[in-house]
């Protein structure tokens, strides 16, 4: 009973350890009910499941709303107070927010089977967890008083938003499923993972590459989210052959950072590597969107598929969550920034899966590449978070509380 007790505690003695199991709990269960709806489709080894949902609609909200935000709110609610010289965030505040999520999740799951009932239940326990975890950063964000609040307006106008798009996916209003699914890449993801990258990669890059200049322009954080507002317009109103100057405008800038910030010099260090190679992601996946419009503007057809996308999904966001999370996870724990040799294989296994998932889309006849990026997928975060997780469950090495 003690030894239960003192794992609970080190559980729930800081945010990041709930919302970051939470986050790897997803990373598996994601990806392994997308591979048994790809198995019946694809594969071909039974019948494809009846879902209470689209199975293209339940993938999204599992990914964009159901994975992701673990990650973001355990990172934001660790960052607020650092970012602003704000308040911590109490546990009476975080463990109920990711309660009310996690539980959201998992019946998410037992909808899919059960019915529509059980899906409308476990969308309004997200939307109660995600609103109480606003709730909670919204303390931090109003009661602090340091000038420069930059970073923390962004992430926490387009959390804002992002109930409000899940509040749109709950209705089940097709016109607010597909908003949802767009706005949700573009409205909510792209600018919190690249105000957190502006922010971070800068600061951990000065610690580990020598004679390091920080480069943090401030245009960069509105040329980035001011694109990502008119890519969003743009795309739901159909106007794909539109979204090239965008595109163009979005990559010089990613491409520029990514120059600026030395991802050669990084490649030394290999837990800050990371990040970098997870950013350069963001670039790659614009120019691909880029070129993807300029030929649908000048030949009518669509070639790319959704490889621009799951450039950006998997590629950036992907490789920042793997990368962050485990920065985290080890500095938050008292363990030394240091990552072993199966860590840094297995990020480099999720570089492999972008790759697979691209040339899924760009030969997309038999369906074999959707199934094989799934199962890597699941082989490196399933690894990853076995890895991870249970130092979440451990008090801190160096016996620090947190």
């Amino acid at each position: 009973m003690n030894s239960l007790h003192s794992l609970l505690a080190s559980f729930t003695a800081a945010p990041h350890r709930m919302f970051f199991f939470g986050g790897m709990l997803q990373s598996v269960l994601a990806m392994a009910w997308w591979l048994i709806d790809l198995g019946g489709r694809y594969g071909g080894w039974y019948a494809p499941p009846a879902w209470s949902m689209s199975p293209l609609d339940a993938h999204a909200l599992l990914m964009i709303y159901g994975f992701f935000p673990f990650f973001i709110f355990g990172f934001l609610m660790t960052t607020y107070p650092r970012w602003m010289n704000g308040e911590e965030v109490e546990r009476r505040h975080y463990a109920p927010a990711f309660v009310l999520m996690l539980g959201g999740v998992l019946l998410f799951y037992v909808g899919l089977v059960g019915g529509a009932s059980l899906l409308q239940i476990a969308l309004v326990l997200l939307l109660t967890g995600w609103a109480l975890g606003l709730h909670a950063l919204l303390r931090v964000y109003l009661r602090a008083r340091h000038p420069d609040k930059r970073h923390a307006t962004i992430t926490t106008v387009v959390l804002v938003l992002g109930w409000l798009l899940l509040a749109g996916f709950a209705s089940g209003e097709p016109g607010l499923v597909a908003l949802a699914k767009t706005g949700g890449v573009w409205l909510l993801l792209l600018p919190v993972y690249f105000a957190v990258s502006h922010r971070m990669i800068p600061f951990f890059s000065a610690n580990a590459i020598p004679h390091y200049t920080v480069v943090r322009p401030a245009w960069a954080l509105a040329v980035i989210p001011g694109g990502a507002l008119l890519y969003a317009a743009l795309e739901f109103s159909g106007q794909h052959q539109w979204l090239w100057p965008v595109d163009l405008a979005m990559a010089a800038v990613a491409l520029y950072l990514t120059w600026a910030w030395r991802l050669r010099a990084s490649l030394s260090v290999p837990l800050l590597a990371m990040l970098h190679i997870g950013f350069a992601w963001l670039g790659l996946a614009l120019l691909l969107s880029a070129a993807q419009s300029l030929v649908l503007l000048a030949t009518g057809e669509f070639i790319l598929g959704k490889a621009p996308l799951h450039a950006l999904v998997i590629g950036y966001f992907g490789s920042i969550v793997f990368g962050m999370a485990t920065r985290v996870t080890l500095g938050h724990s008292g363990r030394p920034l240091v990552v072993d040799r199966l860590i840094w294989h297995l990020f480099l296994g999720v570089q492999l899966v972008v790759v697979l998932r691209i040339a899924a889309d760009l030969f997309p006849a038999h369906g074999h590449g959707f199934i094989a990026s799934a199962v890597l997928w699941l082989l490196c975060y399933g690894i990853w978070a076995a890895r991870m997780i249970p130092i979440h469950w451990l008090p801190r090495a160096d016996d620090k509380p947190g």
